[in-house]
């Protein structure tokens, strides 16, 4: 258990501190959150063995629904998760429904200590053994499914970046990787640490996008005991974690810039200084950044430093959307048939010519991302062992994934968002920040429902 990460959620700081207490002697590693809002940070940049979860975050409520909102969530990230639900207001009748909606068990509030400790030890034994049995776990999941495997290439562009990938690799110069959403940046930066001299250091990722300017510093940085308020611990942040190895800065282009300028300093100084500290700590890191910004437009607008462009790209590398990479298409779906159908256990073996031709004249705004989870939905509900056209729905015509029947109003209007979030990701070049500009949307809400419709 030294080796394991859990994540207890709640919004009771007395809970948070007694859980911790209570379970750091038995696990390496526990880190606590207060806010459920942050779980999509915190999961998407740490391969947690298990998540210890409450089931209301509003006063007076006592429903459990946030509780299972959150399950869904978090099991629509990576379904290998293992998460235990607590709640001071249970039953039977909602232990059973927990534990069919995915949970991995269910405690009762006020806990017993050893019974606690043995059902987060339970949970960490299934998802350590559903790796080693090769399962699909977090270190294979994070960030998605397709973030840890091998990078599918058979077109001309995409050959010509891996032969620059292969020679500069080796070497420490920062690269900056450009390209729309979904195009598999963040696989690429993987495949960039894969062949560097650092391969057996650690390869940490970080998703500024989805990080709160207030919490920028403390993420990136760490913070000591006391530097706000509940820092009852020192931390480090992503950058000390890399040490020695590689850290990914994924939608760099959406930083503000008094975050810039700091961000600067440290990758001039190779120093960082955690929140609340005045004692400076060496990094050695090599930096790779990702962004689906014009960069060179935030320039000219002075929305993105000049000097910080200039210090993270010294390579740059352009990932071109997959419509037009055509050739590329059929060997990623045949790499998604294969990892679903082994994840499903699906009798599903092949993909027929007609669907192929299909697959190759949709235009894809969601890039690989958006073939990914169509692949997988139609593995899943394949009535045949060859996948057809009839799997799928592509907008008017059988394939786009989402798109609904006649008659059913709920889901024609889920069809119209869909259909206009790809077509502001069409005319925005998939720029995240843009798109949700136009649609009046968060990043953090247009990120759900790109989930949500397999954008």
């Amino acid at each position: 258990m030294q080796t394991a990460k859990l994540l207890i959620v709640d919004d009771d700081p007395d809970v948070l501190l007694a859980a911790k207490l209570l379970l750091k002697r038995h696990i390496g590693q526990v880190d606590i959150e207060k806010n459920p809002d942050r779980l999509p940070f915190l999961l998407g940049n740490t391969n947690y063995d298990a998540v210890l979860l409450d089931m209301n975050f509003t006063r007076d409520v006592s429903s459990g629904k946030e509780g299972f909102d959150w399950l869904d969530r978090i099991l629509d990230a990576d379904p290998s998760t293992r998460v235990v639900l607590f709640t001071a207001y249970g039953d039977v009748e909602m232990a059973v429904r927990a534990i069919k909606a995915g949970a991995a068990d269910f405690v009762l509030k006020p806990w017993e200590n050893d019974k606690l400790v043995e059902v987060i030890k339970t949970a960490i034994d299934s998802k350590k053994a559903s790796e080693g049995a090769g399962g699909s776990g977090a270190a294979a999941k994070k960030g998605g499914a397709a973030n840890a495997g091998p990078v599918i290439a058979q077109s001309a562009a995409m050959r010509q970046i891996l032969d620059t990938v292969e020679r500069v690799a080796p070497t420490d110069a920062n690269i900056l990787i450009l390209g729309e959403n979904g195009t598999g940046k963040d696989v690429l930066a993987r495949e960039i640490h894969r062949l560097s001299t650092r391969r057996d250091k650690p390869f940490v990722a970080a998703d500024l996008g989805a990080l709160p300017e207030s919490l920028f510093e403390s993420e990136l940085f760490g913070h000591v005991r006391g530097a706000f308020t509940d820092a009852r611990d020192d931390r480090a942040g992503r950058f000390e974690e890399a040490q020695g190895g590689t850290i990914f800065l994924d939608e760099i282009g959406n930083v503000g810039l008094s975050q810039q300028a700091r961000l600067l300093t440290v990758l001039q100084q190779r120093q960082v200084m955690r929140v609340g500290s005045n004692k400076p700590r060496p990094i050695d890191v090599r930096l790779v950044c990702a962004t689906n910004a014009d960069l060179n437009a935030r320039v000219l607008d002075r929305s993105f430093r000049q000097d910080l462009l200039y210090r993270i790209n010294t390579i740059e590398l352009h990932i071109p959307p997959l419509r037009q990479r055509p050739d590329d298409i059929g060997p990623l779906a045949e790499h998604f048939l294969r990892q679903y159908r082994k994840q499903y256990n699906r009798p599903v073996g092949q993909i027929s010519p007609d669907l192929l031709r299909h697959l190759k004249q949709y235009a894809w705004p969601g890039n690989v991302r958006e073939l990914q989870h169509a692949i997988e939905r139609a593995v899943i509900l394949a009535r045949g062992n060859t996948l057809t056209s009839d799997d799928f729905f592509f907008g008017s015509t059988p394939a786009a994934m989402g798109q609904t029947m006649p008659g059913n109003d709920t889901l024609q209007i889920e069809s119209m968002e869909r259909r206009m979030i790809q077509q502001a990701m069409q005319k925005h070049g998939g720029n995240i920040t843009d798109v949700a500009r136009e649609l009046g949307l968060s990043r953090q809400a247009l990120y759900r429902r790109m989930e949500k419709y397999g954008l």
